[in-house]
């Protein structure tokens, strides 16, 4: 397994009660809800990037 970084994070005290209830009604951690939330992001973009990739290979003119 690869070694987990370490990193000070400083967010709004009302954005942690929200993560805080998020977290306790999914049976997590704050940093496991965090950590999900960010992997959930990360896989979007990908997908967005990677769809957005087929839209211009799409689009693009065929050659004769």
């Amino acid at each position: 397994m690869d070694e987990k970084k370490k990193f000070l994070l400083r967010i709004d005290s009302a954005l942690w009660d929200d993560l805080q209830a998020w977290a306790a009604d999914e049976l997590r951690s704050v940093n496991g809800q965090m950590e999900y939330v960010l992997k959930q992001a990360v896989a979007a973009r990908r997908r967005g990037a990677h769809s957005a990739q087929k839209e211009v290979a799409r689009d693009r003119p065929r050659g004769p």
